[in-house]
């Protein structure tokens, strides 16, 4: 999965330096904002059953046109974002039930959020209208983020939970279907996040007032949360992402004398 997420990203670079040669020089620069709704998860290694983690994500947006290539808009764009990330446990029990805690007189809960700086540079292609109406965009490109806060939310604790495989005297599983429970105490151990960050989105652009776009995009990180050493409890603990956001843009800088449309 890396190796073709590095691939892809290494061949629209290459594209961009082709069209770069030939195509029409831009020198366009816009600034904004942006803000969202992101849904996470942890891919652990051994499995955690999860749902999705929601959080909110927002920040500023800045993007650089390049080049405009026969009918693609060559662009890098880029964002400085507060995003919450995170994993929400689904804790079942092996016959696909809530696993409820006499103890606590509850079903067993537990969500952790991680609030990250995150930096996204990547490399925007979009096809349509330049300065009045619709385009339709794609982006790629690394992504890197530093963690500076982190909160549990949860309503038992080690001493209180009912043990794994656990049944009753009538043979219904009472306790988790997964044995594996280090993730609910362990420590964050790398803040510092980096991964691949791909999206498709739509803009529309009103002269003399700015682009207002929508985008659906997805992470994929390629570092971890957890040690991943033969000696530690996970052997991978990655991000995955699923974002939805707004932005809008106004522009600073437009090259002057070259024909748009």
């Amino acid at each position: 999965m890396r190796k073709l997420i590095l691939s892809a990203f290494i061949a629209l670079l290459g594209y961009l330096s082709a069209s770069a040669q030939v195509g029409e020089h831009r020198s366009d620069f816009a600034v904004g904002f942006n803000g969202g709704y992101v849904m996470s998860n942890v891919g652990f290694q051994p499995t955690v059953p999860q749902g999705m983690h929601g959080g909110a994500t927002g920040g500023l947006s800045m993007r650089y046109v390049c080049e405009k290539y026969f009918k693609t808009i060559c662009s890098v764009y880029a964002e400085v974002n507060y995003a919450s990330l995170g994993w929400k446990e689904n804790i079942r029990t092996e016959d696909d039930l809530p696993v409820y805690n006499a103890a606590i007189g509850a079903n067993e809960e537990y969500s952790r959020t991680l609030n990250y700086i995150q930096v996204p540079v990547m490399a925007h292609l979009a096809w349509g209208r330049e300065v009045k109406g619709l385009n339709f965009y794609i982006n790629l490109g690394p992504q890197f983020g530093y963690m500076l806060s982190e909160s549990v939310k949860t309503n038992y604790t080690l001493d209180n939970v009912i043990a794994p495989g656990t049944r009753d005297a009538n043979g219904l599983a009472i306790g988790r279907s997964s044995a594996t429970l280090a993730q609910d105490s362990l420590p964050v151990k790398y803040k510092f996040d980096y991964g691949i960050a791909g999206g498709i989105g739509v803009e529309y652009s009103v002269p003399k007032v700015g682009h207002f776009l929508a985008e659906a995009r997805y992470y994929y990180g390629l570092g971890n949360i957890f040690g991943n050493s033969k000696r530690d409890e996970f052997g991978k603990s990655n991000y995955g992402n699923v974002v939805v956001k707004l932005a809008y843009l106004f522009d600073i800088a437009k090259t002057k004398n070259v024909t748009r449309k």
